[in-house]
């Protein structure tokens, strides 16, 4: 992974390709001898990559997914931008998919959103998705400013698969879901997408700076979220794929980048109807984290200044690490009782 000590960008921020001179006067207006001006380009929040056709018009939305034998197959990950996987009770685990760039018709299987969705779509604005929800967590979630598209709540776009029972049979057309929402307003990146200017140049080290550890190498890993749940991960083709997951053959998500984040988990405060404590992962403040890509795994610091806030990265020293653009699965981890495996 090429390794870049920079500023964090700001996200959806127009990169020019052409820089201003160095001595800080405004770069001059290009004349016909010269070429073509600069073109402006838009850039992904969730990918880091450039928007071509400008941005979508519709808002991030963040699809809750079954991640369990019974909602097998999952639909849908192979068009998503990012996806996220996070701690649910009984100590299994559930995705949350967001889409931005492509809206899917056929998404699924829905379940039902968590309180930690807060900090999970927070960042971008993201309008969740979900079949339904605890009283409790529902009214969190909105609370905090979020929009839920819910078929409890009678959003549009759900439909059964004849395939299977409920509550793994809910799907969404994310077509029809766009047509009744509104855009929001991304603030920032998801994560500090490393800059792809050709005029962009490394920041240096301060003398003082300590060089960053050297990354370990693997092109396996496991991740361990309880005693019942953990995810094996396979480098192939550059890409990380999980090899014990549950999409659709071949439309599978995969990763340009794997990052495990290790987060405290507390109680939400109630029970599912079997009766299992409902855990809340506290997506903000900082710990620690482990960056897949390639086959080089490096160790940081991670840190969200609150709910709604961006996930930055550190080195040791304190010089920000950042992501190169691409696709990204992010893995949040119990703290302490979460683990991971190289191979």
């Amino acid at each position: 992974m090429t390794l870049r000590l920079l500023a964090t960008m700001s996200a959806v921020a127009l990169t020019l390709t052409a820089c201003s001179s160095s001595d800080g006067a405004a770069a001059k207006t290009p004349d016909a001898t010269e070429g073509r001006s600069a073109e402006l380009v838009q850039i992904s929040p969730l990918t880091g990559k450039a928007l071509r056709d400008g941005s979508p018009g519709n808002p991030v939305f963040v699809v809750k997914i079954e991640n369990t034998d019974g909602g097998a197959p999952q639909y849908g990950l192979d068009k998503a931008d990012l996806v996220l996987e996070e701690l649910v009770e009984g100590g299994l685990t559930r995705l949350a998919a967001f889409f931005y760039s492509n809206l899917p018709d056929k998404v699924g299987h829905v379940r039902s959103l968590r309180t930690s969705d807060i900090g999970i779509a927070g960042p971008v604005g993201g309008q969740i998705v979900a079949s339904g929800g605890a009283t409790r967590a529902y009214n969190e979630v909105t609370r905090a400013g979020i929009t839920v598209f819910s078929e409890d709540a009678g959003s549009p776009g759900f439909s059964s698969d004849p395939l299977k029972v409920r509550p793994y049979n809910r799907l969404i057309n994310l077509k029809t879901v766009a047509k009744q929402a509104r855009p929001t307003t991304i603030t920032g990146p998801y994560l500090p997408w490393t800059p792809t200017s050709p005029d962009a140049t490394p920041a240096a080290p301060s003398d003082s700076a300590a060089t960053p550890a050297a990354p370990k190498r693997a092109t396996r890993a496991s991740v361990r979220f309880s005693s019942s749940t953990s995810t094996a991960w396979a480098l192939e083709d550059k890409k990380w794929v999980r090899t014990n997951g549950h999409a659709q053959s071949g439309t599978d998500f995969e990763a340009d980048t794997m990052i495990v984040l290790f987060c405290k988990v507390g109680d939400a405060g109630y029970t599912d109807p079997a009766g299992n404590p409902v855990p809340e992962t506290v997506f903000e403040g900082k710990g620690e984290a482990q960056v897949f890509h390639g086959d080089e795994v490096t160790t940081v610091a991670w840190h969200k200044s609150g709910l709604d806030k961006s996930v930055t990265f550190t080195h040791e020293d304190g010089t920000p690490y950042t992501i190169d653009p691409g696709h990204v699965f992010l893995e949040l981890v119990p703290q302490g009782a979460g683990s991971v495996t190289l191979g």
